[in-house]
């Protein structure tokens, strides 16, 4: 299966989940990226029938609860929605290990371009009226994205493209420029960091990319340098990070019975009417602040005050984002 079509089918499957009507071809066709034809034009909307059938069969083949009906008996053409009862896995348990593995490949789907695309489709349908179910989607389409450095550092990594960068350390106030063939990109510790050759230093060099400031710019050639053969990325960084002490300590309100990944490294937990008060060890205010907005409204910060900023500003980033998303949508 190509990689267009699997795209097709995640954001068909994404569609069909958000709403809990049926909906009809027509407003799959003006939602889900992949569809689009002109209906007045025959062969194209014929064409467009073709593609939509072969989807279907192949959903159902995957064992995708597919279902068709009508929303009321007035309704003259057939829709289709996604039984959730029949979908929906049971509870599944997870090993710290294995979540932070699925975590990871959720924020990497955002850069594959299947979330924005899916973010983009659901703008449309709640444009044209439908009643978008939030919960439905939730493991499907990551709220939190990696950092705007992570996109533009993996490509120069795979072209083999040397690039410079701002970058501020904790010590310093103002950020330095940095020129850097990278190598690659990986995640330590629940951190991103780009390992590669620092040109101004002549040495291998780790950057974390949340410390990335503003555009990383492609300044060389594609092919233009080639990494040491055999390099372990991992293994630079950390060297280099060194170990992490997780001195500091956040105090959230978690609501009952939520948030269980929080729950599991908590050093103190107070149960009250309100909701479960967890004390969070952590090292770094940003990363903190990117795992606990991914629990949107089941999480508040009420302690440090430098926490409950650093997730104000990712959640800032993340409404900007999607305001973007719904513009290139068309829902303005």
């Amino acid at each position: 299966m190509s990689r267009t079509r699997t795209e097709r089918l995640v954001n068909l499957v994404i569609c069909l989940l958000s709403t809990r009507r049926f909906l009809t071809a027509a407003q799959i066709a003006a939602t889900v990226p992949g569809y689009e034809h002109d209906p007045d034009d025959a062969r194209d909307h014929e064409a467009f029938q073709r593609k939509f059938e072969r989807d279907k069969a192949e959903l159902r083949e995957l064992g995708v609860p597919l279902e068709t009906g009508t929303a009321s008996v007035f309704d003259a053409e057939p829709g289709y929605r996604i039984a959730h009862r029949e979908y929906a896995l049971p509870d599944i348990p997870l090993e710290p290990d294995e979540a932070a593995a699925i975590g990871i490949a959720a924020r990497l789907w955002q850069h594959a371009g299947l979330a924005a695309a899916a973010s983009s489709g659901l703008a449309k349908l709640r444009a044209a009226g439908v009643d978008v179910d939030p919960q439905a989607t939730l493991g499907l389409e990551p709220m939190v994205t990696v950092d705007p450095a992570f996109a533009p550092l993996t490509a120069a990594a795979r072209d083999r493209r040397e690039v410079s960068f701002d970058y501020r350390v904790p010590d310093r106030d103002d950020p330095t420029r940095r020129r850097l063939q990278p190598w690659g990109v990986v995640c330590w510790r629940g951190r991103w960091y780009v390992v590669g050759h620092d040109l101004d230093r002549g040495a291998t060099r780790c950057f974390r990319l949340s410390r990335v400031v503003g555009t990383v710019r492609a300044t060389g050639v594609a092919g233009g340098y080639q990494p040491p053969a055999g390099v372990d990325l991992i293994s630079h960084v950390a060297r280099w990070s060194g170990p992490v002490e997780r001195t500091g300590r956040a105090t959230v309100l978690a609501a009952a019975g939520r948030a269980a990944g929080l729950r599991r490294w908590a050093v103190g937990v107070t149960a009250g009417p309100d909701g479960d008060r967890l004390v969070l060890p952590y090292a770094d205010a940003d990363a903190l602040a990117g795992q606990l907005v991914g629990y949107g409204p089941d999480v508040r910060v009420l302690d440090p005050p430098e926490v409950r900023d650093a997730v104000i500003q990712r959640l800032k980033e993340i409404a900007v984002r999607h305001d973007d998303l719904a513009v290139a949508g068309g829902v303005r």
